[in-house]
């Protein structure tokens, strides 16, 4: 039963319903706090190899919508609806995630001086400027389901603010079911592929 029609049923029976009306509002607000089960990503280290520099990079908070910008996984049944995976949630909200998997895992190859936040640190030689055009989950259709990541970086000379090099990154991985952790292994598998391909360009190119 819908708390929309729970309210209507209150407002048609006025005074008899009060008290049910006000029980059925404490459950609803008991169900809202239950705590929700939390999911971290892991950093996967690019290549350790390679030109060594001591300069410095800074990894902007990421651009996102605010579908995406959220603590919820997002889901897309169509092209154009957008829902949340019922009863999980990321650490954080997902920009600040991937913030911090992109530092970790940059950070990882020793081949920079020092990796941070743009919040904080050294004055950077160079920033890194990250758009999240997409961090979902898609319906398929016939219970399948599958997750999608898809980051543009754009690297910047923060001296003379002149851009030296952009790219896109993008996979897919199918999830086994809609469970939330056969939704998290999935999007963890894409971040396998990814994160050491945007470690290893950042780092040759800062």
């Amino acid at each position: 039963m819908t708390q929309q029609i729970k309210l209507t049923r209150r407002l048609a029976m006025l005074g008899a319903m009060t008290a049910l009306g006000g029980c059925s509002a404490v459950a609803a607000l008991n169900s809202a706090a239950q705590p929700l089960d939390t999911y971290d990503l892991a950093p996967a280290v690019g290549a350790t190899g390679g030109r060594r520099s001591s300069r410095t990079l800074l990894v902007a908070r990421p651009e996102a919508s605010a579908a995406i910008g959220t603590d919820r996984i997002m889901v897309k049944p169509d092209a154009t609806s957008v829902t949340y995976l019922p009863d999980a949630r990321w650490s954080d909200e997902l920009p600040a995630v991937f913030q911090s998997l992109l530092v970790r895992s940059i950070s990882g190859t020793g081949r920079l001086g020092y990796v941070g936040r743009s919040e904080g640190g050294p004055i950077a030689n160079t920033a890194l400027l990250v758009r999240m055009d997409a961090f979902e989950v898609r319906v398929l259709g016939e219970g399948s389901f599958e997750v999608v990541v898809d980051v543009a970086l754009t690297l910047l000379d923060d001296r003379t603010q002149r851009v030296t090099g952009t790219r896109s990154f993008a996979q897919a991985a199918v999830a086994v079911d809609d469970s939330p952790t056969a939704i998290v292994t999935a999007f963890q598998s894409v971040l396998d592929v990814l994160l050491p391909e945007m470690a290893n360009w950042a780092a040759g190119r800062a």
